[in-house]
């Protein structure tokens, strides 16, 4: 005789579902034209462009559909205490400040990215909720900038750390004035492309 899992609406499974709902509710908004906002919180982007190893990433996301993530994020508010009942994330700018991090980067690799071509969602939530939403939403989009182009979320190491190696988001879309400094990454695009092709045949 098989027995039913009772429902516990405080399971971290149902609670992390909670909010990665709460966060594909909401409008895409162009990443360019984000507003500046209070809070921290969870966060997905979406690419609508033409670079072509991309294709089957951004096919999924034209025409208001948006449904296949870039990069899922999150942004935790700096000293922040952690476990329930903390409110700093109605008092900081982190979420707003992460995703302004973001369209800058993008900028900066204009040779192969158009900032224009990214859209984001995002939810302002309690730091407490954050990990939860984020692991749960990488883990049911499997997005190539969190699984196979990595790097993209990384800030400039800063001076007499540039001997760690350029990232593979860096290598790929070069531009970030800093990832320059930084050691040379062995892996070669060639690789990198070849790598996003499988991810893409597993995940369609």
């Amino acid at each position: 005789m098989r027995t039913a899992r009772p429902f516990n609406p405080l399971d971290k499974s149902q609670l992390a579902e909670s909010v990665a709902k709460a966060l594909l509710d909401q409008d895409p908004i162009r990443l360019d034209q984000t507003q500046k906002f209070e809070g921290a919180g969870i966060y997905s982007l979406y690419y609508v462009g033409t670079f072509a190893p991309y294709l089957p990433c951004s096919l999924k996301n034209r025409g208001g559909i948006f449904e296949s993530p870039i990069y899922i994020g999150k942004a935790v508010p700096k000293g922040a205490r952690k476990g329930a009942g903390s409110d700093d994330a109605t008092v900081c700018f982190a979420l707003f400040s992460r995703l302004q991090e973001h369209s800058e980067s993008i900028s900066q690799a204009y040779t192969t990215l158009r900032v224009c071509d990214f859209f984001c969602r995002y939810l302002v939530t309690e730091d407490i909720w954050i990990p939860l939403g984020e692991s749960l939403l990488i883990n049911e989009f499997s997005p190539v900038w969190n699984l196979v182009i990595e790097g993209f979320g990384i800030h400039d190491p800063g001076s007499g750390r540039y001997k760690q190696k350029r990232s593979a988001w860096d290598v790929l879309h070069p531009g970030r004035p800093w990832a320059s400094r930084c050691s040379a990454n062995r892996i070669t695009k060639k690789e990198l492309l070849e790598s996003l092709e499988s991810h893409f045949k597993l995940h369609r």
